[in-house]
């Protein structure tokens, strides 16, 4: 289901089927990095560990499967005051799509 703003929500679902958190974006993928930057980081982008990330659209059965992973990496030069030395990268890749049974 779409809000006004345009945003949809998207449930991180465990492997059990239960949902621990939800996260929003305009698009599945956007959910899906916002949901990878929770990941336990590697110490690059290569290093990191590949973890399945499945997000279910509320209102839907629709079940959108990522790959996600994240790493340190060193904050930009013209950074803000209030961000620390090392941030948390992320990205994803679409695995598919499931439709829920339920």
């Amino acid at each position: 289901m779409v809000r006004e703003d345009g945003k949809r929500n998207f449930a991180l679902r465990a492997s059990s089927g239960e949902e621990e958190s939800v996260f929003s974006g305009n698009t599945p993928r956007q959910a899906a990095l916002k949901a990878a930057r929770r990941l336990e980081p590697g110490s690059s982008e290569d290093a990191a560990d590949r973890t399945e990330l499945r997000l279910r659209e509320k209102g839907t059965d629709k079940v959108h499967i990522y790959d996600g992973w994240a790493w340190e990496e060193t904050a930009p030069d013209d950074k803000p005051d209030w961000m620390p030395d090392e941030i948390t990268e992320a990205n994803v890749s679409k695995k598919g799509i499931d439709h829920l049974d339920e």
